[in-house]
């Protein structure tokens, strides 16, 4: 980007720190200073015993479905640690993230929402709408929606949860992100969010609530405003969504400025 036109302002970037570089990278790019401050932990399930037998199963299914880059990782990874994956197993994802990871690691057909990058969107696509007697495969951390499952099992399918990771609040200090006077922050799921506002008081609420607060998701945005959060600017997915809306504020901010 030739322009820096986030010269100068602090963007806090709230994903697992594994996740935050390439962000982090293309806020430094465009001049801006990025904070790290992540919101969720994310490790290998304590208990794999479970994930290793599903995945001694895996032919048997028809369809493997990755919910995040992380699913991919961790997923991935356990079932090439007990083999390959099998030829006849499709494999479908929700988001544009998880999408780049799969074909990152060799898998290059993949089912995956076009728009829309969730699991509504993935509910929506064609080839997704007569599943009746397929087995599904669902990686994912531990909890999370049910809706894609339950969806698929309401279409006919027979659906089983591989969780391949799990997700922890970090031990943070919401001193240090306040104190470094962030000029807006960005978050990528409701559970991150959700985190955050554990972590402050009431007079710390009062002092961030007015900050921009970018996320990439309609769920994310409902519970922002919940929260009582004023400026929510929803952005498009993944680091290009998140950038572009960065970006867009900053020019906005900047215009404003230069006519006062």
């Amino acid at each position: 980007m030739a322009e820096k036109i986030l010269a100068g302002l602090k963007i806090a970037v709230t994903r697992p720190r594994d996740q935050a570089a390439q962000l982090a990278k293309r806020i430094e790019q465009a001049g801006g200073i990025p904070l790290l401050f992540p919101l969720l932990e994310i490790a290998a399930v304590q208990d794999s015993q479970t994930l290793r037998e599903q995945i001694s199963r895996l032919a048997q299914f028809n369809l493997a479905v990755f919910i995040s880059p992380n699913a991919v990782s961790y997923g991935i990874a356990a079932i090439r640690a007990s083999g390959d994956i099998p030829q006849n197993l499709r494999i479908a994802t929700v988001g544009q993230g998880s999408a780049k990871a799969l074909h990152e690691s060799g898998i290059a057909d993949i089912i995956a929402p076009t728009e829309n990058f969730d699991s509504e969107g993935l509910l929506a696509l064609p080839v997704l709408q007569d599943v009746a007697g397929w087995r599904v495969l669902i990686f994912r951390g531990e909890g999370g929606r049910e809706l894609l499952g339950d969806t698929l099992k309401a279409r006919g399918a027979t659906v089983e949860y591989a969780a391949c990771y799990r997700r922890s609040k970090p031990r943070q200090d919401i001193a240090v992100l306040l104190g470094d006077a962030p000029d807006a922050l960005t978050v990528t799921s409701s559970e991150a969010l959700d985190h955050l506002w554990q972590m402050l008081d009431g007079a710390q609420r009062d002092s961030i609530r007015d900050l921009p607060l970018f996320v990439p998701h309609r769920r994310i945005a409902d519970l922002a405003r919940q929260q009582g959060w004023r400026q929510v600017l929803p952005s498009g997915a993944g680091d290009d969504g998140l950038l572009s809306a960065l970006v867009a504020w900053a020019g906005h901010k900047n215009k404003a400025q230069r006519t006062a």
